[in-house]
């Protein structure tokens, strides 16, 4: 197949759209710990409850946002969302700038933020199938994943020095214009977009019930649930203390804190331009699982960091771990969108995000607790060895049998 998505109008604009919003979660997520930190002198366990208000609301209203999203355009949704997003990120630097942000107010934005990024997310996830077509799936996950590595690599070094030269809140402005230039861009797509059909005499719980079965009795769907969720659990240990663990226990400024986050995206860029070819070589399926086993190896090599040419090692495992977490989207994503019907597209996208985004929350929450109770390298160290754990879901499924997308399975895919 020789034709890219390159010349299709209405994808240029939901990449464009979705790297500037990518560009300013980026500066965003390193943003707001650092104003929660530097400003608020929050707490490990602060940070933990900070973290988990990010994602909490996948855990909460994950499911009937599945059953929501089937029910309506997709389009218009996204737009929504973006726009509510915006006006909610922006109040923080107002409220810093006037003296009156407080801890409480970050939690509340998070949390709200979050509940509409639910709903952004699996809309956008079941929108792209129709967007492009299944043939070119591969493709255009490839490059949305390309656009959020770069953000991933630059976002942070940018936030971290844009930090130190004019304060967190202002900086934290970026992310509610980004939100806007994304909905924009979204509002230019002219690609026509029918109403789903609404069958009669159906329960939202029925619904529900459907999506979260089709997920639950397909061994393949739920080998990738399980190891998602379970690195997803690891991961939101990780992100409670990965910012205290640089400025606290390494002792490094804002600015190098910022390069060395974003340090972590040239894995992902990588990995987002070598993933189409890495997955041809080893069969879809067989990426699936390999290539998150392998990068899981390298995650000993963060919390053996020091503050001295060790910190090398930080880079590396980083790298490494972002690498094998871009392919693994990339072909697992690509996967689950394939081999979904269109009209559960919504409720599989919903019910899978409901299983590996809710246990960030938890994650989180544990990690508070754990950097507060045995040490913030020690729970660098639980961390590595969780995301090990969590490949042994691939390697006893039945994807470690097979090389490439079966579709025996019924005409019926990302976490």
């Amino acid at each position: 197949m020789t034709s890219t998505l390159r010349s299709h109008t209405g994808f240029r604009l939901l990449w464009a759209g979705d790297t500037v919003a990518q560009f300013g979660t980026a500066v965003g997520h390193v943003v707001l710990p650092l104003l929660a930190v530097g400003v608020l002198q929050a707490t490990p366990g602060q940070m933990g409850v900070l973290t988990a208000a990010e994602t909490v609301a996948f855990l909460l209203i994950g499911l009937p946002a599945g059953a929501w999203v089937d029910r309506m355009r997709r389009r218009p949704l996204m737009i929504r969302m973006d726009l509510v997003r915006a006006v909610l990120l922006l109040t923080i630097p107002v409220a810093a700038w006037f003296d009156v942000l407080t801890f409480p107010h970050l939690v509340v934005v998070a949390l709200l933020a979050g509940a509409c990024t639910v709903f952004f997310d699996v809309a956008y996830q079941s929108y792209l199938p129709a967007l492009v077509g299944r043939d070119h799936l591969m493709e255009g996950n490839a490059k949305l994943q390309a656009s959020q590595s770069v953000a991933i690599f630059s976002g942070p070094a940018i936030g971290g020095g844009l930090t130190s030269l004019i304060g967190a809140a202002t900086t934290l402005a970026t992310t509610g214009l980004g939100y806007l230039a994304s909905a924009l861009c979204l509002s230019r797509i002219t690609t026509s977009e029918p109403l789903p059909e609404r069958l009669p005499n159906r329960s939202l719980r029925a619904e529900i019930a459907e999506g979260l079965r089709f997920v639950l009795t397909d061994r393949r769907l739920r080998a990738i649930a399980g190891c998602t969720a379970s690195w997803n659990l690891f991961f939101g240990v990780e992100g409670a203390v990965r910012v205290l663990f640089l400025a606290r226990v390494l002792g490094l400024g804002e600015a190098v804190i910022g390069v060395l986050l974003g340090l972590a995206g040239v894995g992902g860029i990588v990995a987002a331009v070598l993933s189409a070819r890495i997955v041809r070589l080893l069969g879809q399926t067989r990426a699936i699982w390999l290539v998150p086993l392998i990068g899981s190896l390298f995650g000993p090599l963060i919390p053996l960091s020091h503050a001295d040419w060790r910190v090398g090692l930080l880079v590396v495992g980083n790298i490494a771990v972002t690498f094998s977490a871009v392919v693994y989207n990339v072909a697992q994503v690509s996967y689950r969108q394939s081999i979904c019907p269109d009209h559960l597209l919504g409720r599989m996208n919903a019910s899978i995000r409901f299983l590996v985004w809710g246990t960030l929350p938890l994650g989180a929450l544990a990690g508070g607790v754990l950097g507060g109770v045995i040490g913030i390298r020690e729970t660098l160290w639980v961390v590595a060895a969780g995301w090990m754990l969590s490949c042994l879901w691939m390697v006893f499924s039945p994807l470690r049998k097979e090389r490439d997308i079966g579709r025996g399975g019924g005409e019926m895919v990302q976490a």
